[in-house]
C-alpha cells in the first residue's frame, strides 16, 4: 500500500510540475501503479496537455498579472517618459524576445522616431528615425494593423532604406514584430519586439503585445493631451498678461491724454506736456527745438544723448518726420523719439530716456499724441508771434517811410510795444529770398530783445536799434538766422543815422541790391564799403554781368585763352591813375614789359579804350570785379 501512495504521489508530482521529476516522470509513474504501455502513453498525453494548458494558464496569469500592474500606472500616471520606459521593459520581459522597442509617429514629416528601448545596445538604433514608407513600421502605420516578419532580410526590397539597415544590422535582429498604437482617428506610432534569430510570431504573442500596445498608446495620448493643455495654458496665460498689460497702458494712455489736453488750455508751454509724459511713463523726458536746443525737460537728470543727440537719435528723428510715427531708438540715455511736425514744417522733437519697462505699442502712441500736441503748441505760439511780428513789421514800415503826419500815431503805437522810437539811430539789414524772409525775421526776432523792432520791409528784413544800450553782433546774428533758416544770408550795416533811418535804408538796400548782383551771399557787409559802387549802380544781377562782360570780358577771354594776367596788368595801370612808369613799380616790371602789355590791351579792347568816357566804365568795372573776387575768396575763408 506504501508503494501504490509514493506511486501516485510521484504520478502527481509529475504532472503538476514536469520539471522536478523528468521528462518521462509520468510514464515511470504510471508504470509504478501496473498501467500497460499502451494505457500509460495515452494517460501520459492527457497529463501532457493538461500540463501545456497549465503552462499556458500560468502565462497567462502572469501576462495579465503585469496588464494590471500597467494599468494601474495608467491610473496614477505621473511621469509619462518613466511609465513609457517601464511599459517598453515588460513587453520585453513578457514576451521573452531580445529587444523592445517604441517609435512615436510624427503626422507632420510622417516620420517614426524610436523614443523608447529595452535590450538595445546600439547607440544608432537608439536615436533611429523612420522616413515615410520605408522599413516595417511604415506597414504598420499605412495598414493600422500588426505586421511581423521572420527574417528581415528578406523583406521587401522597396521597402529597406540604408539607415535602417544599418541600425538593424548593428543590433543583430533578424525577426520583428510590430502592432500599432491608435487613438479613434490618429496613429500614435508602433510597439515593436525583436529577436536575433529568425522566429515565428504567434497570435497569443501579437494578441499580447497589441494589449500592450494598447496601454502605450493610453500614454502617448494622455502626453499629447497634457501637452496641449499645458500649451494653451502658457498661451492663456501669455495673452492674460499681454491684455493686462496693454489695460494698464490704455489707463496710462488715457491718463496722459487728459493731462496734455488740460496742459494746452491752460497755456502752459512745453514744460506740462515733458512733466506729464515723464510721470506717466516714469523716465527722463527732454523735448529739443528745430535747432536741437532743449526747451523743456522733466524726469531729470537728463542723460548726455538727450543734451546733445548723436548720429543714432538724429536718424530716429529723421525717420520719426518721415513715417509721423515714435521711433524706438536702440542703446541706453534715448530709447524712443518722436518728431514735432505739421505738415512738412518740422519744430523739433521728443526724447525719452531710459525706464524699469519697455516701452508697448499704446506708450508709442501716446508719445506720438505728446508730440501732435507739442506741434500744436509751436503753431499756438506761431500764431501769436505771428500777429506781434505783423504788427511790428508795419509799425517798421510808417517807421522807415517817415511820413511826418502819420509820427504821432507811430510813436504812440511804438509805446504800446514798449519801444523808444528816439532811441532808435541803427539798422542791421538781411537779404535772404522772398520765401525765407518771414522765418528770417522771427529767427532775428528770437535773438534781441523787445526793446529792438524787427520787421519785413521792401524785401529785406530790418532790425532797428539804440547803438547805446544793445549789445549788437551784427556777424553773429547773421550766421545764427542762416543757420536757424537753412539759407544762406547777407547781412548789410548802414551808417548810424539817427535822424534819418529812412535814408540808411536806403543806402544800406542798394549795397544789398548790389551784392545780389554780384552773386555775394553769406557775408557780412559795411555800406561804407560799397558806397562809391551803390551811389551809381543799383540794378539786377543780369544787367551788371552784361556790363562787366561788356568792359572787360574780352581781356578775361584773352586770359583764359592763353593763361595769361592782362586783367592783372589793367588793374594796376587803373589803381596807378593810367601811369605805365607807376604800374611798372608797382609790379616789379620794366616799363618796355608794361607798353607792350598796353598795346595788346589795345588789340584787345580797341584803340579808344583810354579815353575818357571808356577809361571811367573801365575803371568801374575793373574795381567792382576785383571787389567780387574779393568777397568771394573772404566768404570761402
Amino acid at each position: 500500500m506504501r508503494e501504490d501512495s509514493e506511486s501516485i504521489a510521484a504520478l502527481l508530482d509529475a504532472a503538476y510540475d514536469p520539471d522536478l521529476v523528468g521528462p518521462t516522470a509520468v510514464s515511470d509513474a504510471l508504470r509504478l501503479i501496473g498501467a500497460s504501455s499502451d494505457d500509460a502513453a495515452e494517460l501520459a498525453g492527457r497529463v501532457g496537455r493538461s500540463q501545456r494548458e497549465l503552462s499556458r494558464l500560468r502565462r497567462r496569469e502572469h501576462e495579465l498579472t503585469a496588464l494590471f500592474s500597467s494599468a494601474r500606472e495608467l491610473a496614477e500616471l505621473r511621469d509619462s517618459d518613466a511609465v513609457l520606459a517601464r511599459l517598453v521593459q515588460r513587453a520585453h520581459e513578457m514576451m521573452g524576445v531580445d529587444l523592445a522597442y517604441l517609435s512615436e509617429f510624427d503626422p507632420e514629416t510622417r516620420e517614426l522616431r524610436v523614443r523608447e528601448t529595452s535590450g538595445s545596445v546600439s547607440a544608432s538604433f537608439q536615436s533611429l528615425r523612420v522616413p515615410p514608407g520605408r522599413g516595417l513600421a511604415s506597414v504598420v502605420v499605412e495598414s493600422r494593423t500588426a505586421q511581423w516578419v521572420s527574417d528581415y532580410s528578406a523583406y521587401a526590397a522597396e521597402r529597406h532604406d540604408s539607415g535602417i539597415d544599418d541600425a538593424v544590422s548593428s543590433e543583430g535582429l533578424v525577426a520583428l514584430l510590430g502592432v500599432p498604437m491608435l487613438t479613434s482617428d490618429d496613429v500614435l506610432g508602433v510597439l515593436f519586439v525583436a529577436n536575433r534569430a529568425a522566429t515565428h510570431f504567434t497570435p497569443e504573442e501579437v494578441a499580447l503585445l497589441s494589449a500592450v500596445a494598447d496601454h502605450a498608446s493610453v500614454i502617448l495620448q494622455t502626453t499629447q493631451t497634457l501637452r496641449s493643455l499645458q500649451e494653451s495654458e502658457d498661451a492663456s496665460r501669455r495673452t492674460l498678461e499681454s491684455l493686462t498689460a496693454h489695460l494698464v497702458e490704455r489707463d496710462r494712455a488715457n491718463t496722459v491724454h487728459q493731462e496734455l489736453v488740460q496742459a494746452v488750455l491752460a497755456g502752459g508751454g512745453f514744460a506740462p506736456v515733458a512733466e506729464t509724459l515723464a510721470s506717466a511713463l516714469d523716465r527722463a523726458v527732454a523735448i529739443l527745438d528745430a535747432q536741437e536746443h532743449v526747451i523743456a525737460a522733466a524726469g531729470l537728470p537728463l542723460s548726455p544723448r538727450m543734451l546733445a543727440p548723436d548720429a543714432a537719435t538724429r536718424e530716429a528723428i529723421a525717420e520719426s518726420r518721415r513715417s509721423g510715427h515714435c521711433v524706438a531708438v536702440a542703446g541706453p540715455g534715448v530709447r524712443a523719439v518722436a518728431a514735432l511736425t505739421a505738415g512738412n514744417r518740422h519744430f523739433g522733437a521728443l526724447l525719452l530716456g531710459d525706464g524699469d519697462f519697455e516701452l508697448g505699442a499704446v506708450d508709442f502712441r501716446t508719445v506720438e499724441r505728446a508730440a501732435q500736441v507739442g506741434a500744436l503748441l509751436e503753431l499756438q505760439q506761431e500764431a501769436a508771434s505771428g500777429a506781434d511780428h505783423r504788427v511790428r513789421s508795419e509799425l517798421i514800415a510808417d517807421l522807415l517811410d517817415d511820413v511826418p503826419e502819420r509820427r504821432p500815431d507811430v510813436e504812440r503805437r511804438a509805446r504800446r510795444l514798449g519801444v523808444d522810437l528816439h532811441a532808435l539811430d541803427s539798422l542791421l539789414l538781411l537779404s535772404v529770398p522772398g520765401d525765407q524772409q518771414t522765418a528770417a525775421s522771427r529767427a532775428l526776432g528770437r535773438q534781441l530783445d523787445d526793446r529792438v523792432l524787427v520787421g519785413e520791409y521792401r524785401g529785406f528784413v530790418v532790425a532797428a536799434h539804440a547803438s547805446a544800450h544793445d549789445a549788437f553782433d551784427p556777424e553773429r546774428l547773421r550766421r545764427q538766422v542762416a543757420a536757424e533758416i537753412e539759407h544762406p544770408v547777407a547781412a548789410v550795416i548802414p551808417r548810424r543815422s539817427p535822424e534819418a533811418l529812412s535814408g540808411a535804408f536806403e543806402a544800406a538796400m542798394r549795397t544789398a541790391r548790389l551784392l545780389t548782383a554780384l552773386e555775394i551771399t553769406g557775408i557780412t557787409a559795411d555800406v561804407d564799403d560799397f558806397l562809391p559802387y551803390s551811389a551809381i549802380l543799383d540794378t539786377d544781377s543780369q544787367s551788371l554781368s552784361a556790363f562787366l562782360r561788356d568792359t572787360i570780358g574780352a581781356v578775361r577771354d584773352y586770359d583764359a585763352e592763353r593763361n595769361a594776367d592782362l586783367l592783372g596788368t589793367l588793374r594796376a595801370f587803373m589803381r596807378n591813375n593810367a601811369s605805365p612808369t607807376r604800374t611798372a613799380r608797382a609790379l616789379n616790371f620794366h616799363t618796355n614789359t608794361i607798353l607792350q602789355r598796353l598795346d595788346r590791351l589795345d588789340h584787345v579792347l580797341g584803340a579808344s579804350w583810354r579815353d575818357d568816357e571808356r577809361m571811367f566804365r573801365l575803371s568801374i568795372a575793373v574795381r567792382l570785379d576785383e571787389l567780387r573776387e574779393r568777397l568771394q575768396s573772404r566768404r570761402g575763408q
